[in-house]
C-alpha cells in the first residue's frame, strides 16, 4: 500500500498547534515512545493519505485550538500518558522527513481504520494496517535512525529502553466482523474462532516488532465496543449496551492476557504489560457520575440516534460541556475520558495495567 504523502499538507496553523503540543516538561524514564494502532491513538498519519477516516477539520481538536488529526476534542490516551511520563509527543510517521531528528523522541505509526487484519477498514480507503506499520518501523530502524544513532549497540540500547504501545483490534470488529454486507469474516468464523484468528495474527506481529528491537511493550485490550454510539445507533435497544458485541470483545480480551504471558516467557529480555481498557470504561458508562460525567451514551459531536449514525462533520457544532461526555464522536472518547483511562494505567496499585504500571515499565 502506498503511504507517502498523497494529499496536500495540513494547514500551517494546524502544524503550529501540533508542534506546540509536542513539548513536555520533566525527566522522562524512557528515551522514546513508539506507537502502533488505530484512530484511538492516531495523531495525524491519516492527514497524509486519501482516506475517508480523517480528523483534520474543526471541531476535532477544539480544545487544542485547531485540528491535528487526532480523533478527539483534545488529547488521546497516549498523549496524556506521554505527558505524565515527562515525554515529548511522538510525531506521526508520515509527517516526518527521512532525516528528521524528531524521530529520537519516538514515532507514532497508528492509522485510523487500521486493524490487525490487512483487509480491515478497506471501505474507508487508504489506511496503514498493522503489518504496514511494522514495515515502516523496520524501515525506521534499518534506514532512518542509524543516520542519528550510527553505533549499532547504541541504537539497540535506545530501542530496548524505549516504550512501545500497541492499541489495535477494535476495527477488526466494528469495521470488519460487524459489517456482514461488506466483509465475509462473520460468515466464515464464529466469534470464538475470529478472536483466535486475531490473537494468532497479533502474536506473530508482536514477535516481528520484538525481532526489530522492541523490548518494553504495552498491549492495550479492547474496550466495550457494544457501548459506543455507532453500535448503539445500529441496534434496537433503548438503553444499555449491545451485549452480543461486548461478548465478542470479551472473547478477544480473554485470549490476549495468556498470549501476553506466553510472550513474556518466551522472548528473552522482553517485558509485556497488559492494559485492561474494558472494565474501567464499562464502569464509566454504567456509573458516569462516579467519574464526573453526565452523558454516557451520546456523542458530543455526531448525528442521528445517540449521535452514532453519522460521525462528527466538518464545522459541526459540538456540545459545549465536553467534559461531561464520555464520547466525543460516534466512535471515540473525549479527552476527559481518555485522561481517566491513562491515569488508571499509570497507577502503581489497583490500576488497569498488569503486572506493573506503565510508569514502572518505562523505568525498567
Amino acid at each position: 500500500m502506498e503511504t507517502k504523502r498523497l494529499c496536500s499538507s495540513p494547514p500551517k496553523a494546524m502544524l503550529l498547534v501540533f508542534m506546540a503540543f509536542f513539548c513536555s516538561s520533566g525527566t522522562a524514564a524512557a528515551p522514546a515512545m513508539f506507537i502502533f494502532g488505530d484512530s484511538l491513538v492516531d495523531n495525524g498519519n491519516n492527514n497524509f493519505i486519501p482516506s475517508i477516516a480523517r480528523a483534520n477539520y474543526f471541531p476535532y481538536g477544539i480544545d487544542l485550538g485547531a485540528p491535528t488529526g487526532r480523533f478527539c476534542n483534545g488529547l488521546t490516551v497516549v498523549d496524556l500518558a506521554a505527558r505524565r511520563l515527562g515525554m515529548k509527543f511522538p510525531p506521526p510517521y508520515l509527517s516526518l522527513s527521512a532525516k528528521s531528528s524528531m524521530m529520537l523522541r519516538g514515532i507514532n505509526y497508528a492509522s485510523a481504520s487500521a486493524g490487525i487484519l490487512d483487509e480491515t477498514g478497506r471501505h474507508f480507503g487508504s489506511r496503514i494496517p498493522f503489518d504496514k506499520q511494522i514495515e515502516l518501523f523496520a524501515k525506521t530502524v534499518s534506514e532512518q535512525l542509524p543516520i542519528m544513532i550510527p553505533d549499532p549497540e547504541a541504537l539497540s540500547e535506545f530501542l530496548s529502553s524505549s516504550l512501545f504501545i500497541i492499541n489495535i483490534g477494535s476495527n477488526d470488529y466494528i469495521n470488519n466482523y460487524l459489517l456482514p454486507d461488506l466483509y465475509t469474516s462473520s460468515s466464515t468464523y464464529s466469534g470464538k474462532h475470529f478472536a483466535k484468528l486475531l490473537i494468532h495474527k497479533l502474536v506473530q506481529q508482536i514477535k516481528t516488532i520484538y525481532s526489530i528491537g522492541a523490548r518494553k511493550i504495552l498491549l492495550a485490550g479492547l474496550g466495550p465496543l457494544g457501548c459506543i454510539p455507532s453500535q448503539l445507533s445500529m441496534s434496537n435497544i433503548t438503553s444499555g449496551c449491545v451485549n452480543h458485541v461486548n461478548e465478542l470483545v470479551i472473547q478477544f480480551n480473554q485470549l490476549l492476557i495468556p498470549a501476553m504471558i506466553r510472550l513474556n516467557s518466551t522472548l528473552p529480555g522482553s517485558f509485556f504489560v497488559h492494559q485492561n481498557n474494558y472494565d474501567t470504561f464499562f464502569d464509566m458508562i454504567q456509573t458516569p457520575t462516579k467519574y464526573g460525567f453526565s452523558v454516557s451514551d451520546q456523542a458530543c459531536c455526531g448525528n442521528g440516534r445517540y449521535g452514532g449514525q453519522l460521525t462528527c462533520l466538518p464545522l459541526q457544532n459540538a456540545c459545549s460541556a465536553r467534559d461531561q461526555y464520555i464520547f466525543w464522536d460516534s466512535f471515540h472518547p473525549t479527552q476527559a475520558a481518555n485522561a481517566i483511562i491513562a491515569r488508571k494505567c499509570l497507577t502503581p496499585t489497583n490500576g488497569d495495567c498488569f503486572p506493573i504500571s506503565v510508569n514502572q515499565l518505562a523505568e525498567l
